[in-house]
């Protein structure tokens, strides 16, 4: 009999910030300092330089930072005139802010299916939603893969609709080579700290290439003023601080690196799950995914989540209750079966750990679990 103990499981997080944190700190005390010794907090020097260089990176004329990303999309929808009586098509298979968004401004969110590949919004199932009363599109690029946006603006372009891309999970993603935001009327970012471009605390960016949209968002992210003291519509309390914008400058110098380490971790995971009876992430020649997220498709998700939560490896449920058919939306009629493909989706998906600091041994364990089951 063999005297070697067996070693206990070593566990892997979900995410962990922890080694960034530590490469950053010093960048990140100096930016704090030199804030403070600045006096300027809000909407000062860091946020228009970073307004700057995410427009460029992202490839848009205008970027507008807010408070959150949930403030992106409301002041998206409202600085595009989207209101009471209007209908915005989402997708169901989403974070709830998207559709509390159009909530929150009077409109009415109709969800449309999904892909069952991609997870995004299945433009077949778009075009089936249209009315007389639709004014948007809303995809999302969801856990940061791209939406089909050739097919979503051409529906666009010809029903004469708004676009709105929900990019919160996608900064630094690609379809056809155009990156994230870049696509729609507005792209909407979120930088909670999860996001592949995060802060360290809660912030949001609105991006758009036309002039009117630019002021009209500027207006609405300081309670609707023109000027000081001088206010023409109610708007919101939605400003991106200096230290939060001094961090996502320095971040953003490294997103090319950090989404390329993302990548790489996704390619272990495709690699060792190869050869398993489960369903990994869709990456098409037309999309660059910028992997916020690795979500499998697994028939005994349940079984599989059990097993992790065991070992002490981090997972989550994204989203395991479809949005159409939450209490919240009970009222807009929506009944099980009507978006099979989503509702399928969410008894068998499964994200697994993934961060740019993630190892391949970190990796290789978590696939040995997987495998046995």
């Amino acid at each position: 009999m063999s005297n070697k103990q067996e070693q206990p499981p070593q566990g892997v997080p979900y995410l962990s910030l922890q080694r960034e944190y530590k490469e950053l700190r010093d960048e990140w005390m100096q930016a704090i300092d030199g804030a403070g010794a600045s006096g300027a907090f809000i909407l000062g020097p860091n946020v228009r330089a970073f307004e700057e260089e995410a427009a460029a990176y992202v490839g848009a004329k205008h970027a507008i930072a807010v408070a959150s990303g949930t403030d992106a999309l409301v002041l998206s929808l409202r600085a595009l005139g989207i209101g009471p009586g209007d209908e915005v098509i989402t997708t169901p298979f989403t974070f709830f802010a998207t559709a509390e968004a159009v909530s929150l401004v009077g409109a009415t969110p109709i969800f449309a299916d999904v892909e069952i590949n991609s997870f995004n919004i299945d433009p077949v199932s778009v075009e089936k939603c249209i009315t007389d009363k639709t004014r948007a599109i809303l995809p999302v690029h969801i856990f940061g893969n791209p939406a089909d946006m050739t097919r979503l603006n051409a529906l666009a372009r010809d029903h004469d609709l708004h676009v709105i891309e929900d990019a919160a999970q996608a900064f630094g993603a690609e379809h056809k080579s155009q990156r994230a935001g870049s696509m729609s009327d507005c792209g909407c970012f979120s930088f909670y700290p999860t996001k592949v471009l995060g802060c360290y605390g809660d912030g949001g960016l609105i991006t758009t290439s036309s002039d009117e949209v630019k002021a009209r968002l500027i207006q609405l992210r300081n309670h609707g003023a023109t000027k000081p003291f001088i206010h023409v519509e109610v708007g919101y309390n939605s400003r991106l601080d200096e230290i939060q914008a001094a961090l996502l400058r320095i971040k953003l110098r490294a997103i090319e690196k950090s989404i390329t380490a993302r990548r790489q971790v996704a390619s272990w995971y495709d690699e060792e799950l190869s050869k398993l009876d489960l369903v990994t992430p869709i990456s098409t020649a037309n999309n660059r995914h910028a992997y916020n997220l690795y979500t499998i498709r697994h028939s005994r998700r349940d079984a599989l989540r059990d097993q992790l939560n065991t070992c002490k490896i981090g997972n989550s449920q994204c989203y395991p209750a479809p949005l159409h058919l939450q209490e919240i939306y009970a009222h807009l009629g929506y009944k099980a079966g009507d978006l099979p493909v989503v509702e399928g989706l969410c008894h068998e998906t499964l994200s697994l750990p993934i961060f740019p600091d993630l190892s391949r041994e970190q990796v290789a364990y978590v696939c040995e679990q997987v495998a046995k089951i």
